[in-house]
């Protein structure tokens, strides 16, 4: 369904059916020495190919990226390591060269740290809140995968070279956001070794008070 949709709402497609329209309006009046099916058949190639060289054919083929979606249901581990290797995947094959060579490597760092703190996370014996857990599923699940695939839906040199509102280029404001992605998981694994460590501390304080009691017995 969504090829025929592609292509039903291609600006080729709206082209050729503009010109066959104009074709059986001019054969209806009397204006046109060819006959109505002809003529119209002939206007919407015509249409067809001027809107497609104009403004893109139709893409009937789905891109690599289009498949970066994942539900925040079932076990969260699974659902995240599902969603990183195929990201991982994404950005190793990189279609067309879209990632430049520092992006790509940002955004394969910012997997291996996600992966890296799904497993001190599944150790720990600290507990994120429950917002912090949402982020942790959801910069994995949701929040890359997005980034990533409409950062690939914008066309190369667009991305590289047009300033949008922010007074970056995409690929810059992509940068930034996996910057900022890098920096919540590091304060993620931060908010969990913190209360590892205060664990150990208390413990500690513990056998220091059962075995080594200060003043008489």
């Amino acid at each position: 369904m969504n090829k025929i949709g592609n292509f039903l709402q291609s600006p080729a497609n709206w082209c050729g059916m503009g010109l066959s329209t104009v074709a059986l309006i001019l054969s209806g009046l009397g204006l046109a020495q060819w006959g109505g099916a002809a003529l119209a058949v002939l206007g919407y190639a015509m249409g067809f190919g001027v809107g497609g060289l104009w403004a893109g054919f139709p893409q009937l083929s789905k891109t690599p990226w289009e498949d970066l979606e994942f539900a925040d249901q079932g076990d969260a581990r699974t659902s995240m390591v599902n969603a990183l290797n195929a990201v991982r995947q994404l950005v190793e094959y990189n279609p067309g060269n879209r990632l430049a060579g520092s992006l790509q490597t940002k955004v394969l760092d910012l997997c291996k740290q996600l992966a890296n703190l799904l497993e001190q996370w599944e150790r720990s014996n600290g507990n994120l809140s429950m917002e912090e857990s949402f982020h942790a599923r959801h910069i994995a699940l949701s929040y890359l995968p997005d980034a990533l695939k409409t950062y690939l839906s914008i066309p190369q040199q667009f991305a590289t070279t047009k300033l949008l509102s922010n007074g970056k280029t995409a690929q810059d404001t992509f940068t930034s956001t996996i910057d900022d992605l890098s920096q919540k998981v590091a304060q993620l694994g931060e908010d969990l070794a913190t209360q590892d460590a205060q664990a150990f501390l208390n413990h500690s304080k513990f056998l220091q008070d059962k075995f080594h009691k200060s003043g008489p017995g």
